[in-house]
């Protein structure tokens, strides 16, 4: 009888058995292989200790995403905008772009759906057990530029390159000041080629000298993200203006099929 795809299978135990790093089962493993009947049950033993540590592990990455509570890519009205790439976006979806590090820039106006396809995309890295956080472009420049001490900033930036997916969403909704456009010109750079980025915009990127006027770092800022990016253009009304007008309509025509009051229906 040949032992060999027995052996080859005890190895491959032995190494998930080691991934585990489940020391004191390494240490009696000579002990456990002796017996054959015990194969079924190890190999059932490392199946449930790595499902909870992998659902354990994707709850503690989802937390610390800030993604929060989003419309899932199943629910998108394709049909609403008056142009959107569908085939594009699912190719986003498979997060190819994170393989040579590229970015994605989502451009439309308000209310297009572009921060929910980017949390779609971080929320399929956070499943495929990627590290994945999102911020807001406020909220990131305002905090790094609220840093006074130099230690800080850098601990700071450290924490925003270490994700292997940066979603940055609303560039353009504000303007910035020169310092602002450097932090992020320095964040970006520190990405560049080696982890992916996600930015949503309501702005070209001719525009972008209204976002951060008079910045001299803006050329090469957009440089850095337009190579090896992904730009998915999103045009269209507002979703959210569509669901308002709707609901406004819903109520409207409850109130005129109610009966009104001191009339017999």
């Amino acid at each position: 009888m040949n032992s060999t795809p027995v052996n080859a299978n005890m190895a491959q135990l032995q190494v998930r058995a080691k991934e585990l790093r489940l020391t004191g089962l390494l240490a009696h493993w000579d002990t456990l292989i002796s017996d054959p009947a015990r194969l079924a049950w190890l190999t059932e033993l490392l199946g449930w200790e790595e499902t909870e540590r992998d659902q354990r592990s994707l709850e503690r990455r989802l937390r610390a995403s800030h993604i929060g509570k989003f419309k899932p890519l199943a629910d998108y009205e394709w049909d609403w905008p008056k142009r959107c790439d569908r085939q594009a976006i699912q190719e986003l979806m498979t997060l190819s772009f994170m393989a040579d590090a590229s970015n994605v820039m989502l451009v439309g106006p308000n209310g297009v759906g572009k921060s929910m396809l980017a949390c779609n995309l971080g929320h399929q890295a956070l499943i495929q057990g990627h590290t994945v956080l999102f911020i807001t472009a406020g909220q990131l420049l305002g905090e790094l530029a609220a840093l006074d001490s130099d230690s800080a900033l850098r601990r700071r930036l450290k924490h925003y390159a270490a994700p292997d997916l940066l979603l940055i969403d609303e560039v353009g909704y504000l303007s910035y000041s020169n310092r602002h456009a450097d932090l992020l010109f320095e964040l970006i750079s520190r990405r560049y080629e080696h982890k992916s980025t996600v930015i949503t915009t309501n702005r070209a990127f001719k525009e972008w000298h209204e976002v951060f006027p008079n910045a001299a770092c803006v050329v090469s800022l957009i440089d850095r993200l337009v190579h090896r990016c992904e730009i998915v253009a999103i045009e269209g009304e507002s979703y959210r203006l569509k669901e308002a007008k709707a609901r406004s309509e819903k109520k409207a025509a409850t109130r005129a099929a109610a009966p009104r009051k001191g009339k017999t229906p």
